[in-house]
């Protein structure tokens, strides 16, 4: 369903102390992401847990993201389309970034400056 929240990002200065808050608190089990070496993750301890049956989060260190801004992405069914509607809408989308054998994902922003991601899946994604 195009709109749903899939995953959600929680960029954090100690990403230790994220994790044992986050698994605390919902019981959730992180491991290393597994994905492969991506430009956007390469060097980063990114950690991820599955939420629900098709969701996820992640928590990483990281000091150019401020605390307190989590980063959400939301399924789209074309992300072409979605990043046109968006601009035509007064936001803001950057270029596609494929995610190999799981789908693209583009950041943006809404029209008020608020940053969000968009995700298609795609297994071809390369």
């Amino acid at each position: 369903m195009a709109g749903e929240i899939v995953h959600v990002e929680f960029p954090s200065a100690d990403a230790d102390r994220a994790q044992r808050f986050w698994s605390e608190l919902f019981g959730w089990s992180f491991d290393a992401s597994g994905m492969p070496d991506i430009d956007y993750l390469a060097g980063m301890d990114y950690r991820v847990a599955r939420t629900g049956e098709q969701t996820t989060a992640a928590v990483f260190a990281c000091q150019k993201h401020s605390a307190g801004a989590p980063v959400y992405y939301y399924t789209v069914d074309d992300i072409e389309t979605a990043r046109a509607k968006i601009r035509e809408l007064g936001g803001e989308a950057e270029e596609t970034t494929p995610i190999p054998n799981m789908g693209w994902l583009a950041p943006c922003k809404d029209s008020e400056g608020n940053a969000f991601h968009v995700w298609q899946v795609d297994a071809a994604a390369a």
